[in-house]
C-alpha cells in the first residue's frame, strides 16, 4: 500500500533542498542554451536540479515512475501506479534574467489521482502545497476556499501574446473578456500563476499552450480549495498531453466557458 504521507514529507524535503542549490547558484555564471527556439530556454541548474529529484526518488522509490521536463526521468505513457511530474525550474527564461518570478513544480499522482501538489517560489520563500482531502497552504498558512467573483471584479493571468494574432486561437474570442474584467497580469509561470489562483492573488489564469510538468502541480492546489479546471473549451484535461488550459474560481470560470469561449 502506498504511504503518501511519507512521499508527501521526503517530497517537501527534497524540494527545500533543491531550492537552496538554485538560491546558491546566483553567484555563479550559467550555461544557457535554446530548446525549440531562442525564447525557450534551458539552464545548466534545470538539467541539475531535475537530476537531484530523479537521484532522490530512485533511490527512495525505485518502483515510481518520473515525467520530468528536461527528459532525465521515463518515457511515460499512462497514469499507472505512482509517477511524479517535474518541472525543476518553471519560468527559466525569468531565472535567467531576473533571479525571481520562477518556481519549483511537482506533481505527485497515483493511477491517475492527484495526491500531492508542490509549488516552490524559491526566492520568497514560499510553499504552496496540497494534499488531497486535506486543504491547501502556503508555507504554514491555510488557504481558504475561494470565494465567488464577477467578471468585472476579476484579474485574470493572461500572457499578452494571446491578445494578438496567433496559431492557437482566434484572439477576438479573447479580447472582449481582457476588456471586460477587472485587470491582467502576466508572470512568467504557469506554476506560479496556478499557485496565485489558488491563494486567490489571481481569480482565473489561461494560456493556449501548456505541458504536464507546467500544470500537474497546480491541479492539486486548485482542486483543494474548489477551483474549476478545464481545457480553453471547458474539456477535462489529459494529464500526459500538451494542452489550452483554464483554471479559476468556479463561477467566473463557467461564465467566462458559456459567454465568451464556447460561441
Amino acid at each position: 500500500m502506498t504511504n503518501w504521507k511519507d512521499i508527501d514529507q521526503k517530497a517537501k524535503q527534497w524540494i527545500i533542498e533543491a531550492g537552496e542549490k538554485i538560491r546558491h547558484s546566483f553567484d555563479s555564471s550559467l550555461s544557457i542554451q535554446y530548446k525549440s527556439n531562442p525564447n525557450d530556454l534551458v539552464t545548466n541548474m534545470d538539467k541539475e536540479i531535475e537530476q537531484f529529484f530523479i537521484s532522490r526518488i530512485q533511490e527512495t522509490y525505485p518502483e515510481h515512475r518520473i515525467l520530468g521536463e528536461e527528459g532525465y526521468g521515463d518515457e511515460v505513457s499512462s497514469m499507472d501506479g505512482v509517477l511524479w511530474i517535474i518541472d525543476p525550474i518553471d519560468g527559466t527564461m525569468n531565472f535567467v534574467h531576473q533571479q525571481r518570478n520562477f518556481a519549483i513544480s511537482i506533481g505527485i499522482y497515483g493511477d491517475g489521482v492527484g495526491y500531492i501538489g508542490l509549488i516552490y517560489d524559491v526566492v520568497h520563500n514560499e510553499l504552496y502545497h496540497a494534499f488531497k482531502g486535506e486543504g491547501a497552504f502556503m508555507n504554514d498558512i491555510p488557504l481558504p476556499k475561494l470565494d465567488k467573483v464577477e467578471i468585472e471584479k476579476a484579474i485574470l493571468g493572461i500572457n499578452p501574446v494571446w491578445v494578438t494574432e496567433n496559431p492557437r486561437i482566434d484572439y477576438q474570442l479573447i479580447v472582449p473578456i481582457v476588456k471586460k474584467v477587472r485587470g491582467t497580469r502576466s508572470y512568467g509561470s504557469a506554476a506560479l500563476e496556478c499557485a496565485y489562483v489558488a491563494a486567490g492573488r489571481l481569480d482565473g489564469y489561461m494560456t493556449m499552450r501548456l505541458a504536464p510538468w507546467d500544470f500537474a502541480a497546480g491541479l492539486v492546489l486548485i482542486e483543494e480549495v474548489g477551483g474549476s479546471i478545464s481545457t480553453m473549451t471547458g474539456e477535462k484535461l489529459d494529464i500526459l498531453t500538451k494542452t489550452s488550459f483554464f483554471v479559476g474560481e468556479k463561477h467566473l470560470h463557467k461564465h467566462i466557458i458559456e459567454e465568451y469561449l464556447n460561441k
